[in-house]
């Protein structure tokens, strides 16, 4: 495994993490911890430390799943997580962004974890308005002041919200999440660039376009109905499914994965500290964890320094 500086964090973390949307039963599939242990601990055994979760992948019940199979010790792992929606059900959710939403689902997130802090707490995607709830960002920096979260950050909703990460340094978030990958390049534009000025840490989330890029789907591919791809992504699926063979053709080396070129991809940018795809199983973990043998010699920006 090869591992960068999480930005002016300066916590270590592993190129590919792992993304847990999956476990709050969004995508298709019910998990129990029979299923997430394995998961973990191939995680632990490929040198991935850096897990990323929130309050609303079920309603804590990702949390849930990490907290009762965490392997090994608490400090071995860097643990994200979120505030500002509210579950109630699969793809029903609100936005809470008030200081004392923030503080009751930190505390929710706590207990779900097992632990006495979280290493990131990130901002969930929510618009101009909710970034600037007053006394949102104050109630942050409590619970960072008093041990509850290490480090503050911001998962842009929007791929090309440079508004709210030209604003990270003003309101102490030091990590911006955002969508990035071969399909979704918005933010090159004006994010990375921003977050480079800033020294913000990057984790690049659905660095395999909802698993578009992984190679095993084509146009005409239908998911199954309590899977969000086929309740969110359904419109325009087949035209991204076409870009994806013509990318497989014409870019992915031969006898390359498609899969671990589109993490290795992401990893290229200058700006990206990690990806956190995410994995259904135990396999897929190893097979994401293999992408570090294409990724680039480290970026120069003290960042990315390994």
């Amino acid at each position: 495994m090869n591992y960068r500086i999480l930005g002016r964090s300066g916590l270590r973390v592993s190129t590919v993490g792992v993304g847990t949307w999956q476990f709050g039963g969004e995508w298709g599939r019910v998990y129990t911890t029979a299923d997430v242990a394995p998961i973990l601990a191939a995680a632990r055994d490929c040198g991935i430390n850096l897990i990323d979760t929130a309050e609303c992948y079920g309603d804590h019940l990702s949390e849930e799943l990490i907290g009762a199979t965490l392997p090994g010790a608490r400090a071995d792992w860097i643990i994200a997580t979120k505030w500002g929606h509210k579950f109630h059900a699969c793809f029903r959710r609100d936005h809470v962004c008030r200081p004392a939403d923030l503080l009751e689902q930190l505390e929710g997130s706590l207990r779900a974890l097992r632990t006495d802090h979280v290493d990131l707490l990130q901002f969930h995607s929510g618009d101009n308005a909710a970034f600037a709830t007053e006394g949102m960002w104050e109630a942050a920096a409590l619970a960072r002041k008093q041990g509850k979260v290490r480090f503050l950050g911001n998962s842009i909703g929007a791929n090309d919200n440079v508004f709210q990460t030209d604003a990270s340094t003003s309101v102490g978030a030091d990590v911006i999440q955002v969508v990035y990958n071969r399909l979704q390049r918005e933010p090159e534009a004006g994010v990375l660039p921003s977050c480079l000025r800033q020294n913000l840490g990057v984790l690049a989330r659905v660095p395999l376009a909802s698993g578009f890029l992984s190679g095993k789907y084509r146009p005409g591919h239908v998911f199954a109905a309590d899977d969000v791809r086929e309740v969110w992504m359904k419109n325009g699926r087949d035209a991204l499914l076409a870009e994806v063979g013509r990318i497989a053709a014409t870019e992915v080396p031969a006898g390359v994965d498609m899969a671990a070129w589109a993490l290795a991809w992401c990893l290229r940018h200058p700006a990206v500290t990690a990806v956190i795809p995410g994995c259904k199983d135990a396999a897929q973990v190893r097979a994401n964890a293999a992408a570090v043998a294409l990724d680039p010699a480290p970026h120069a920006h003290p960042q990315h320094t390994v």
